[in-house]
């Protein structure tokens, strides 16, 4: 007998589709977290040279490299961009990587909403970066967005708001996939007061996500409205109110500082034990701080607001309740 070797003379060089399709369609919870590491590493990137422009123009006194419009327009992207696109990727990157591990889950419990929510991210970081493309450039009223000065983005602007909504989906998707992987997948014997603290900082920052997200999505459709569909909510000359639009986004700004904050301190709640070789002091008391945080992040908004011409009772309010949310932030320093 002869053996006849069989020889496959393959010519084609180019991408392996199945590369692609493998990272297009992954629901594997440990893919989809490089994803959003990727993705937020690109963000970090895009921003950090919005910052250099930023800080190059701020070198000297007077105008040196770029326009004060194109200014205006960095300050405001940059903060976009890192805020949506740098920090919240990465946390919800490591969240994706770690919680299964941690609670002893196969995956995370929605592995294709968790895959739809990555997806989301490029189109909506592609519409917020195109806005600087566009006629009149990208929208320069700052990364809060307050009327009416950000009402006179041009074309740019109705992007702006798609980009943000994006987002919003994208987060609330995730909180959700967030959620439902922590109170139904646990290992057996997994209590919840047994579960690590990054995985309690995940499940009370994807709360506060599902109830801030659609607050932010309201306020910033009315300004849409108000410039397209001759709506009044923030317009003083058709009845509205400016300050409205500060009391309703910063009642999703502070939450949001903690929905950024929580995690991390998740993440730094691993690495002191594992340093320092000793258990954390007071678990239970470091899950009741941050739960005591979410809660309070709720009622401190308008200490971003003393300037507008608050009532006094209000601003005494606010004053005591800033005071209040660092007593639980203090109890985790002292913790650690």
């Amino acid at each position: 007998m002869t053996d006849h070797a069989v020889v496959h003379d393959d010519h084609d060089h180019g991408p392996d589709p199945r590369f692609f399709r493998r990272w297009l369609t992954t629901t594997n919870h440990k893919d989809l977290g490089a994803l959003y590491l990727w993705i937020s590493l690109l963000m970090f990137l895009v921003g950090g040279v919005m910052a250099l422009v930023i800080r190059a123009e701020l070198f000297q006194p007077g105008m040196q490299l770029v326009r004060p419009e194109f200014f205006n327009q960095m300050t405001t992207m940059h903060a976009l961009v890192m805020i949506f696109g740098g920090v919240m990727p990465a946390f919800v990157g490591l969240s994706n990587w770690l919680l299964p591990v941690m609670i002893g889950a196969p995956d995370m419990a929605l592995p294709r909403i968790n895959n739809w929510g990555f997806w989301i991210l490029p189109f909506a970081f592609t519409l917020l970066i195109a806005t600087l493309f566009m006629p009149g450039g990208a929208p320069a009223g700052g990364w809060t967005m307050y009327p009416p000065l950000v009402l006179q983005t041009g074309p740019a602007f109705p992007f702006l708001i798609f980009a943000v909504h994006l987002l919003g989906i994208s987060s609330i998707m995730g909180a959700i996939n967030v959620i439902a992987t922590i109170l139904n997948l646990r290992a057996p014997g997994m209590t919840l007061m047994k579960m690590p603290l990054f995985a309690w900082s995940w499940l009370i920052t994807a709360f506060l996500i599902i109830a801030v997200m659609p607050v932010l999505a309201g306020a910033v459709t009315m300004l849409l409205t108000d410039r397209y569909f001759g709506t009044s909510f923030f317009n003083a000359a058709g009845g509205g109110d400016p300050v409205l639009f500060q009391h309703v986004f910063w009642f999703f700004g502070h939450p949001e500082v903690y929905i950024l904050i929580l995690p991390a301190f998740g993440v730094v709640s691993h690495i002191i034990p594992t340093f320092s070789r000793k258990p954390l002091f007071g678990h239970a008391s470091m899950v009741y701080a941050m739960a005591a945080i979410a809660f309070l992040s709720f009622i401190v908004w308008a200490h971003h607001m003393f300037t507008v011409g608050l009532p006094l009772a209000g601003m005494l309010f606010f004053m005591f309740a800033t005071m209040v949310i660092a007593v639980p932030t203090g109890v985790k320093v002292f913790n650690w």
